[in-house]
């Protein structure tokens, strides 16, 4: 009987649909209960790629029905209800963190449900931040939300994966194709919901996923003059007031959500996560008297 060999998985990043490694050659490893895991260090170069493959796919993901978003979101949920075991293990890998105890198990959960909840507003979040608007004379006057562009998620430390699909969800689904910037201490629920997002029939470039050090990504984030917003969990103060102060040069939308308790689900699901993502589209039409 021959020899089992064991082969050690280095975690890629998620760029383009597709699992490249940092063209830097670098990688990062993360110490686990049960030995170290290796996973790609993003560069500044990887973040571009990452930016310019979501500025190609978010006019056609814009353009897809309410309805289709709203299924490819829950696809990735039920993606990730298959990986449940695998996702509550890399949670526990480094220790649960958070000012709520929960368990691993518990914020895979919390996740799943996350995910169906956002799926459920991709058809009605434009009729509540949207309006008919009273004006003067023979008219219609419209106002309707359209998304930004390309938004850079940045999650917390604190609770992997559900601050990940806190952050990537409202954006996702209202249009945008968003580069998330995953958790520095343990990265490896991001990789994991990678791969789900790789057979959740999301379109290549709609949803990217970088791992590496935040700090060194933080300001090319927000110094990138092709990314149109960013959406952020939870950060230290001197990484909001990076962000803060890099969008300054080029006025980026930034929505920092600071104090969050992720597992509350009152702060963290209604629309007004979504509202700061989108921009809104006035339009005049003529009626008769």
């Amino acid at each position: 009987m021959s020899e089992r060999i064991t082969v050690l998985k280095t975690y890629k990043l998620f760029i383009d649909g597709k699992f490249p490694r940092s063209e830097s050659g670098r990688s990062m490893e993360v110490r686990s209960r049960d030995g170290d895991v290796h996973l790609c260090r993003a560069s500044r170069k990887d973040l571009r790629d990452a930016v310019e493959a979501a500025r190609r796919a978010q006019p056609g993901w814009a353009k897809a029905t309410a309805y289709l978003r709203g299924q490819i979101l829950y696809r990735i949920a039920e993606m990730l209800e298959g990986k449940r075991g695998e996702l509550a293990a890399a949670i526990a890998a480094t220790g649960a963190k958070g000012r709520k105890a929960i368990t691993p198990a518990d914020e895979v959960t919390l996740a799943v449900d996350r995910l169906v909840h956002y799926a459920g507003w991709a058809d009605k979040y434009a009729q509540v931040l949207g309006c008919n608007n009273p004006v003067s004379g023979p008219f219609y006057n419209f106002t309707v939300p359209e998304p930004a562009g390309v938004v850079a998620a940045v999650c917390p430390d604190e609770r992997p994966l559900l601050g990940l699909v806190s952050a990537v969800a409202p954006a996702v689904v209202s249009g945008n194709a968003v580069v998330a910037i995953a958790s520095s201490t343990n990265p490896i629920p991001a990789a994991i919901f990678a791969e789900a997002c790789a057979t959740g029939d999301v379109p290549g470039g709609v949803i990217n996923v970088l791992t590496g050090d935040r700090a060194e990504l933080l300001p090319f984030v927000a110094s990138h003059r092709d990314i149109d917003g960013v959406i952020a969990v939870n950060l230290t103060p001197a990484e909001g007031g990076v962000l803060r102060k890099g969008v300054a040069e080029n006025l980026k939308r930034v929505s920092i959500h600071e104090g969050i308790d992720l597992s509350n689900k009152d702060a963290c699901e209604h629309p007004w996560w979504i509202e700061p993502l989108v921009e809104m589209k006035t339009m005049w039409h003529p009626a008769s008297a």
